[in-house]
């Protein structure tokens, strides 16, 4: 196989079609640059200060603040490399059929990428977080935790980095799942257990079944798309190569610029949140009085609140499969964290989760509400609706205790309220995450542009073929983030173009094409190698 080397990004005029990538950024698009980076630090500064005065955090030592801007630099920094990685692709089919200029190109997508952040869901955030260890989750505050958080973090950004020097556009979400295994199968292996114990593997199959799809799906309805615009538009313009630098027709470039928007879009929703779940993770473990619980919810939900964790311990204390004792809250717990763990049935389970939703419910009713819950117990009302919120999701998945819809009902609502009160992301951490990635977007974009727009067709990239990419891409990653799936940009997008120059036989580069298989089937053992080792040197360096 041929060897993997870095694109060639030399400042020769281009040639007749090929757009110019070498103009400088002007003084006023640094400055504008300089400014947003410093105003977002400034601003993730200020929203810390604010919220842990409001929750009335007692600041007995630095130290875990300077674990904490330690943590959040490296995850911001993820989400920086993540925008210039992966949101290339989204400008190279404009870039390629002279639709935008490239230097406007990249400011476009960024600011596209921002609002798509502000206006995530948050359900791929989470759902990232349900693939880490549970025991690690329940002590991210620990040593254990800070040395999850910057062997994951590090092991992704290494790795993106590499790719992104070679001009190979791999997946940074391929990156992320790949680096959370090697921290769940290390942390295993470290406590004498089976590897293969340290992972929902239930859920990283769904996450992995959504990855693996991308690239077919990209491939196949790209070329689909591509066929069926060759049957209804005979404008032989849009499937020649371009002669000139000149623009596409009107409608075909509000097409292309249409679905880049959409892309980056889609792709801020989807590939923000997975910073923005391991920031919330950050602040969990270090101030988790200001951010453990949601303290914006209303006190008079209290009573609501209450009143549905009542109703799901009757009416799971009714559906339990053998007439147990209630066990105690301690009990209760270590028999949920092993259940979640290692989604091994036994009677016990359902008697635990229902005396959990009474401890819950007793708990928030004693302080009044959320935010009358004191410091000392904050870290533990937290774990207690971690441990039911994903004992009632893995229980209702299994299938092995078979609830009638009723009770199914009341659990769920139960379920809903706990989830509301933890799985909440500040607006600032939106901001902020949005900052990083749009302005990663507006750097280091050449190399993997490059090689989606030159190395993986033998052909200049046609406007037919660059808007049939771009509008599978912006449809897949848009249906991605409405069911909280994350998948790869980067393979739906690069797939995409391969697939249309297939289906145009202008013929495929075979050895870019071995390169970027080649990076694609080892992203995740490499991330699984990388985060696995340091996970083990920061857990003894802590």
């Amino acid at each position: 196989m041929s060897s993997i080397t870095a694109p060639s990004l030399s400042t020769q005029a281009p040639s007749s079609g090929r757009p110019s990538l070498d103009a400088k950024p002007g003084p006023v698009t640094l400055i504008v640059f300089v400014g947003l980076l410093a105003s977002g630090l400034l601003y993730t500064a200020w929203s810390l200060v604010q919220d842990v005065s409001a929750a009335g955090t007692p600041v007995t030592t630095y130290v875990p603040f300077i674990l904490l801007g330690v943590a959040l630099l490296i995850a911001l920094g993820f989400e920086f490399v993540n925008g210039f990685h992966d949101t290339a692709n989204a400008v190279a089919t404009v870039i390629y059929t002279h639709s935008l200029p490239p230097s406007f190109a990249v400011i476009w997508s960024g600011f596209f990428n921002f609002l798509g952040v502000l206006a995530s869901s948050g359900a791929v955030a989470f759902g990232i977080i349900s693939l880490l260890p549970v025991e690690l989750i329940l002590q991210v505050g620990s040593s254990a935790g800070f040395a999850m958080v910057f062997a994951l973090l590090i092991a992704a950004i290494v790795w993106n980095l590499g790719t992104w020097w070679l001009g190979l556009p791999a997946s940074s979400s391929h990156t992320l799942i790949g680096s959370i295994i090697g921290v769940g199968v290390a942390n295993a292996l470290m406590h004498g257990r089976d590897g293969t114990s340290g992972v929902d593997w239930g859920q990283a199959l769904n996450v992995a079944y959504s990855l693996l799809l991308s690239p077919i799906v990209g491939f196949v309805f790209s070329a689909l798309v591509l066929m069926v615009l060759r049957l209804l538009v005979k404008n032989r313009e849009l499937y020649d190569e371009p002669k000139t630098n000149a623009p596409p027709p009107w409608w075909i470039r509000g097409l292309l610029v249409l679905t880049c928007t959409g892309v980056s879009f889609a792709h801020g929703s989807n590939d923000g949140q997975k910073g923005m779940g391991l920031i919330m993770l950050i602040l969990v473990g270090t101030v988790p009085l200001a951010y453990a619980l949601n303290r914006a919810m209303p006190a008079e939900e209290t009573i609501r609140f209450v009143a549905v964790a009542e109703v799901a311990q009757n009416a799971l204390v009714r559906s339990a499969p053998a007439a147990l004792p209630a066990p105690q809250p301690a009990q209760a717990r270590e028999t949920i964290a092993t259940y979640v763990r290692t989604k091994e049935f036994n009677p016990t389970v359902v008697p635990a989760i229902a005396a959990l939703a009474g401890s819950i419910g007793t708990q928030v009713k004693d302080h009044g509400s959320l935010a009358g819950v004191p410091a000392d117990a904050v870290a533990n009302v937290r774990n207690d609706m971690y441990l039911a919120s994903e004992a009632i999701r893995v229980l209702d998945k299994s299938g092995a205790v078979k609830l009638d819809a009723d009770t199914k009902g009341k659990v769920g609502a139960f379920r809903h309220e706990i989830d509301d009160a933890t799985k909440f992301i500040p607006l600032w951490v939106k901001v902020v995450v949005a900052i990083a990635l749009g302005l990663g977007t507006m750097i280091g974009w050449k190399r993997i542009v490059v090689t989606v727009g030159e190395k993986i067709g033998k052909t200049h990239l046609t406007y037919a073929q660059g808007a049939s990419a771009e509008v599978v891409a912006m449809l897949t990653i848009g249906a991605a983030d409405m069911y909280g799936l994350p998948v790869s940009t980067t393979h739906v997008l690069s797939s995409g173009v391969a697939g249309t120059m297939a289906a145009s036989r202008s013929g495929l580069q075979m050895s870019t094409l071995r390169n970027l298989a080649l990076a694609w089937v080892l992203t995740m053992p490499a991330a699984i190698l990388l985060s696995g080792s340091l996970y083990w040197l920061f857990s003894h360096l802590f």
